[in-house]
């Protein structure tokens, strides 16, 4: 057997037992790994401290009491595991995109995921989804120098400079995405990638493709059913569709009280009422992002945009 290509990897792999449920691996790997702290993680399964400590307790119990070692997994496990894995270099990805505490990007964690989705991508090269990973956050990380100002605050996608987005990550992301769609039928992953790469290849906003966007997310919906996927579909349809198609299915996904501690849910909301002129109810989602979001940036934006719909101080 080839040594193991990278000892990080080899814990994640390994963290990532079948003997564990799903959510235990990946909060696990991400404590382990990413070091990141219970609020981070929880932040990431949109969930509390408290249930992410718990679900810590039982992981590491579980470990101790079924013996599981720490070993090198034997390659004939990886595609088992392989879910897991990209799980947690997905949220390391995401937490490094836009991070709970302190500045806006963590570059230091989004080089990381990027890196150990190469090494994935060398160990199973036939696998498309690991590719489209790493497609996807090539593509997003590409933008990192356009997303904040020289003061540290938080600049939309519509509002970036493009041409301080790093042409040669998106190329690579590109290809990529190619190369994962040579090799089957894409998962989400590779769906989400090629969300990205439609808003890359637009040299400015009003140049987006929004129809085609919201395709894809029809695509991804049908695959990955989740509550954050159905958000984002419904930003791509109020663009293609108007603020109105957009706000009616963000109402009924507030309904369902799935995304209710989620800031973005209520800055999303926040702000489809701002463009339809409904400013006490759009000042009304804004306190109430303002409320969940952590991050300096993030609350500043939302702060600004309070002030802008007439809700004075946000306390």
């Amino acid at each position: 057997m080839r040594a193991w290509p990278d000892e990080r990897l080899r814990l994640v792999f390994t963290c990532c037992h079948p003997a564990l449920a799903r959510d235990a691996q990946v909060a696990l790997t991400l404590r382990t790994l990413g070091g990141l702290t219970t609020r981070e993680i929880a932040r990431a399964f949109l969930t509390t401290e408290t249930t992410i400590a718990q679900r810590l307790v039982r992981a590491k119990r579980k470990i101790r009491e079924a013996a599981i070692p720490y070993s090198v997994p034997p390659p004939d496990v990886l595609p088992e595991r392989l879910a897991g894995v990209l799980a947690v270099l997905y949220l390391v990805f995401n937490e490094g995109y836009a991070s709970t505490e302190g500045s806006l990007v963590r570059s230091d964690l989004c080089a990381e995921a990027i890196r150990l989705g190469r090494v994935v991508v060398d160990l199973l090269p036939a696998e498309p989804e690991p590719i489209g990973l790493l497609a996807l956050m090539l593509v997003h990380h590409s933008r990192r120098d356009a997303r904040v100002d020289a003061q540290g605050d938080m600049v939309l996608l519509d509002d970036q400079d493009r041409s301080r987005w790093n042409a040669s990550e998106i190329a690579e992301g590109r290809a990529l995405l190619d190369r994962a769609r040579r090799h089957g039928v894409g998962g989400p992953y590779v769906v989400q990638a090629a969300i990205a790469a439609e808003h890359a290849r637009a040299p400015h906003p009003e140049a987006t493709d929004w129809p085609a966007i919201v395709a894809l997310y029809r695509g991804l919906l049908a695959i990955q059913p989740s509550p954050v996927v159905a958000l984002n579909a419904a930003v791509a349809v109020a663009m293609a569709d108007g603020p109105l198609a957009g706000l009616t299915m963000v109402d009924r996904l507030a309904a369902t009280g799935a995304l209710e501690r989620y800031h973005l849910l209520h800055s999303t909301r926040a702000d489809l009422l701002r463009r339809l002129d409904r400013r006490e109810e759009s000042a009304e989602a804004y306190r109430r992002a303002l409320e969940l979001a952590t991050n300096p940036a993030e609350r500043r934006f939302l702060e600004r945009r309070l002030e802008e719909v007439g809700g004075g101080d946000p306390g």
